[in-house]
């Protein structure tokens, strides 16, 4: 059984398309054994609460010292013993002994087609705001594995859509985070599917 752990800050749509496709058997022999996020407000607790998940808070607030924040998040995932490490709207940079202590274990989804809008700055909506900026043709999301760098791990999934003329960042946004929503799920079947565990 394939024993997942999702780090989350936010809403936790892309939790919710995982939730949805291991209960629908898209992902066979997998659960999700908890959420972990970086902040208590987050909508995604309340996804796991209804579905049953363990919600772990490990954030700023409940640890503002960021080594001890580090150990703390080791510390959950190993008590789970997490074989994967799902980052889906996680806003925090992972420290590079977490890094090492799930090599190729870890998996974030970005909102652009890596190389392109990744890295040091680009998150959420100054994504999408960049690629209208740049007057762009196309985007999309792109799964990766999560290496010391940021953003710079070795691509798993991607898929592109095109800018429509008249889009606006919000507008993008949306239909972007459709796409997420269909290649995290893909990208936990690859994952599953080269046995790495």
């Amino acid at each position: 059984m394939l024993r997942i752990s999702v780090m989350v800050s936010g809403s936790g749509s892309n939790l919710q398309a995982v939730i949805d496709s291991i209960d629908n058997g898209q992902i066979k022999d997998a659960e999700i054994v908890q959420v972990i996020s970086s902040n208590s407000e987050a909508f995604a607790l309340e996804r796991a609460k209804k579905h049953g998940i363990k919600g772990v808070v490990i954030g700023k607030q409940e640890f503002p010292d960021e080594e001890e924040r580090n150990v703390e998040l080791i510390k959950a995932l190993k008590k789970e013993n997490t074989n994967l490490v799902i980052l889906a709207g996680y806003m925090n940079i992972l420290k590079p002994e977490l890094v090492k202590e799930f090599k190729g274990r870890i998996i974030n989804i970005h909102p652009s087609l890596i190389p392109k809008y990744c890295g040091e700055g680009f998150y959420g909506g100054k994504v999408h705001e960049a690629v209208i900026n740049a007057g762009e043709k196309e985007s999309g999301a792109t799964v990766h594995y999560v290496d010391e760098g940021i953003d710079s791990g070795e691509v798993i999934i991607q898929e592109k859509l095109f800018v429509e003329p008249g889009d606006n960042p919000e507008s993008l946004a949306a239909r972007v985070l459709k796409i997420e929503h269909i290649i995290l799920p893909k990208a936990v079947l690859i994952w599953q599917s080269k046995g790495e565990k």
